[in-house]
């Protein structure tokens, strides 16, 4: 699922009935999830996390914006923070399966939005940035709310969506794309805070100052401070001590965890420690962190033990939390914790037991039925192949030099395979409810009234929209399960020869998934008006269908071969 986060702050903290009007519009948008909302006194100031699909999250910062707009009244306000409008900042933030150019393209949609329906001058800022000076917030934002009607004058500051014209109730918005934040704390046994903030230092991006001999700041020719780079691009850290814990903690901030990412972070934190007699006893996340992150962890430290990478996402998540030490103060919830995991929706067919699953399958319901099997099909035949594949790594002792050589060579090339064959049964698994998924659309579509033209026009382009779609998800099955069959030729062909017979399985379960899910692409085709669409689909399933025959066919006789 394509997801993205966005964290507006609003000029409000401490009235909760206007909070709560923001709120409220944000989470009657569907398929937005609410995460946080966090008020403060001080600053007067709510920072609101949501995330979501792309569209729903882009509706629902508009009329949270829009909400602001008529509930905060910018010429009463005053916080410690600084702000320029009523919603001062609403950045948009890639999750999964979206790019930060997606992201930038959301940003200035909505920003032309707001400009045009609002009122509202509309500035650009990081990555959506219309000059390189305006990626700066701070730059953006000088002068505040109360220098907005001067600074609207000044041709360098013209808004980039927007009239530039003084709005004295609801200020400006800043708007763009970012990536996502982590905040997280690696915690030392120790009380001792210079030792850790030093840690920090060498860290850091901004590094520390270069001293002389008698530990005073170095300067260069012009007067300035000679900074000593850090480490890590992306990350601010600081040293703190913690009574609570009784330990001293490392805070960071990882801007871009996809430059730096934090386990690669904290073995270096490890390894700093260990040369000053100190010992990492785990870590902490504070909020919430992409699933990606986690799965990075989980893939490096397995790598990290010459073992294969190529396990369940499960398993990935399970080794990243404890290599991490996650669980060190407060136990580690990752469906708490994992952006993917808090907002999954539940009740999903994969979250059955296999009785619980057969039973539905077996009742008087018109789904599930032969498309969810042909997608279950495919994930158990991906399943075998990934297991083929870790079976062959580091399983077998060698004779002589070269044997291990030519060994290692087709090692890697199993473990691939294994990680690939992963992928697929996840989007395999996907698939089991996204057919169900389908037909119920295709159900309500059906059941939309039909009383009058207007009505009538709205329910056929509802119903084509649902049958093509109900056609297109078990096509991606055929596509899916026929990739499965291209690895399980690998498996049969490179794989550890007492798992030949669950390749050939893995073939043959596999093209029994092409072959239920191209009935039911047959099923739904007539249904569908558009003739081009029609005749693409069907002759790309007839070919999918052949190929996948052939190749099926062929791993069965390689297999029967090599078990005579």
């Amino acid at each position: 699922m394509k997801l993205i986060e966005c964290v507006p702050n609003f000029s409000e903290g401490r009235d909760k009935n206007i909070i709560k009007q923001i709120t409220d519009v944000i989470e009657a948008v569907e398929d937005v999830t609410l995460l946080d909302v966090d008020p403060g006194k001080e600053t007067n100031r709510t920072v609101v996390t949501f995330v979501g699909t792309p569209e729903s999250v882009q509706e629902a910062a508009f009329q949270a914006v829009k909400k602001a707009s008529e509930v905060i009244d910018m010429r009463n306000h005053k916080g410690a923070h600084p702000r320029m409008g009523a919603t001062d900042v609403c950045p948009f933030v890639p999750v999964s399966e979206i790019t930060m150019k997606d992201c930038v393209e959301i940003s200035k949609k909505f920003a032309k939005r707001v400009g045009e329906e609002l009122q509202i001058p509309v500035y650009l800022y990081e990555n959506s940035a219309s000059t390189p000076e305006r990626r700066n917030l701070a730059y953006v934002r000088q002068g505040e709310y109360e220098g907005l009607e001067k600074k609207l004058k000044n041709p360098e500051f013209k808004p980039d969506f927007g009239l530039a014209k003084f709005n004295p109730k609801t200020g400006s918005l800043v708007t763009g794309a970012r990536e996502f934040l982590i905040a997280y704390n690696i915690n030392l046994n120790t009380r001792n805070v210079s030792k850790v903030k030093d840690i920090a230092l060498t860290i850091r991006e901004k590094g520390r100052r270069k001293r002389d001999e008698n530990y005073q700041p170095v300067k260069d020719k012009d007067g300035n401070i000679v900074q000593i780079q850090g480490l890590f691009e992306n990350v601010k850290a600081i040293g703190w001590y913690i009574p609570e814990y009784g330990q001293a903690q490392i805070s960071i901030n990882f801007t871009n965890y996809k430059t730096s990412p934090p386990h690669i972070v904290f073995d270096k934190v490890r390894e700093l420690a260990l040369q000053m007699g100190l010992v990492v006893t785990g870590s902490e996340l504070v909020g919430l962190i992409p699933l990606e992150a986690m799965l990075m962890a989980g893939k490096y430290f397995l790598q990290n033990q010459g073992i294969s990478y190529a396990v369940s996402e499960k398993e990935l998540v399970h080794i990243a939390t404890i290599s991490l030490g996650l669980s060190d103060i407060v136990k580690f919830n990752p469906n708490e914790k994992i952006i993917e995991y808090r907002i999954a929706k539940k009740g999903k067919l994969i979250d059955k037991t296999i009785v619980n699953f057969v039973d539905e399958l077996a009742s008087d319901l018109p789904a599930p039925g032969g498309g969810s099997v042909a997608a279950l099909c495919g994930s158990l035949a991906a399943s075998l192949t990934s297991m083929v594949g870790n079976l062959t790594v580091g399983k077998r002792k060698f004779s002589s030099s070269n044997e291990r050589i030519a060994y290692k060579k087709n090692e890697k090339i199993m473990t691939e395979m294994a990680f690939l064959a992963q992928q697929l049964k996840k989007n395999l698994l996907n698939a089991i409810d996204e057919d169900t998924t389908a037909f119920n659309k295709y159900m309500s579509a059906m059941r939309l009234p039909q009383k009058s033209d207007k009505e009538k026009k709205i329910r056929k382009n509802a119903i084509q929209n649902a049958i093509e779609n109900a056609t297109k998800v078990p096509l991606e099955t055929m596509k899916l399960c026929y990739d499965v069959i291209k690895l399980s030729a690998q498996a049969a062909e490179n794989g550890n020869p007492n798992a030949t017979s669950d390749a050939g399985v893995s073939a043959i379960s596999a093209f029994a998934g092409v072959k239920s899910a191209f009935l039911n692409v047959k099923i739904n085709l007539p249904g569908i008006d558009d003739k081009n669409l029609k005749n693409k689909i069907f002759t790309e399933s007839e070919k999918i269908l052949k190929n996948s025959k052939l190749l099926s066919e062929k791993v069965e006789k390689l297999v029967l071969k090599k078990l005579n």
